[in-house]
């Protein structure tokens, strides 16, 4: 072995040495370089979890905002409708009085009448009050969304759909419906001589 090539492998040491300390200086800056991008990750996490976070707290605020104005609004819902049986008691023992023969046509039935009559106004007086009012259904189209038809009555004066028979009042409390109008609705008559006539062709073709 020379001179040059004993030099050359006494240097090696040393310079694998210097490599080594490059090698590892250049991981930590890469570990350096990946922990900064860590760290901004984290942070647009929890800004992204913050914003979410005062998001759902309006939200809720909203939302407990609207059931307390609801609960004032409309607190007395459930009461309302219950009450309003009331009212229906009353239209039945009206007619109940009314189609007793024995108290027909007498003072005491007349008298009992006006009343009853009398509570009623006064019942709906308290309602209209307290923002209850009664649906205004008659001579007006069917509207699904404040009546329901419960039957036909023909009509050929009245346009197909139109109450013209309340079953049951109806009411609002304020903008939202207490109970829907049990209504009749007019249908167009029959023409009898046509139907006899194709009940006739089709017993015929039987």
């Amino acid at each position: 072995m020379d001179k040059e090539q004993e030099q050359k492998v006494d240097r090696d040491p040393e310079v694998n040495e210097v490599q080594n300390q490059t090698d590892l200086k250049s991981k930590n800056e890469t570990k350096e370089e990946e922990n900064e991008i860590t760290d901004e990750d984290r942070v647009k996490e929890l800004e992204d979890k913050l914003a979410r976070a005062f998001a759902e707290m309006e939200n809720q605020r909203r939302r407990f905002g609207k059931e307390k104005d609801d609960a004032f609004e409309y607190g007395g819902f459930s009461l309302a409708k219950e009450a309003l049986n009331l009212i229906d008691n009353l239209e039945r023992s009206k007619l109940i009085l009314e189609n007793d023969e024995i108290l027909k046509d007498s003072e005491a039935l007349k008298k009992t009448l006006e009343h009853l009559e009398i509570i009623n106004k006064d019942l709906i007086s308290i309602f209209i009050k307290n923002n209850i009012k009664p649906i205004d259904c008659l001579n007006k189209k069917l509207d699904p969304n404040f009546h329901q038809a419960m039957i036909e009555i023909e009509d050929n004066l009245k346009e197909p759909g139109t109450i013209v028979k309340e079953i049951q009042k109806g009411f609002m409390m304020k903008d939202r419906l207490l109970r829907p109008s049990l209504v009749g609705v007019s249908k167009k008559t029959e023409n009898k001589e046509i139907k006899s006539e194709e009940n006739k062709e089709n017993s015929d073709n039987l």
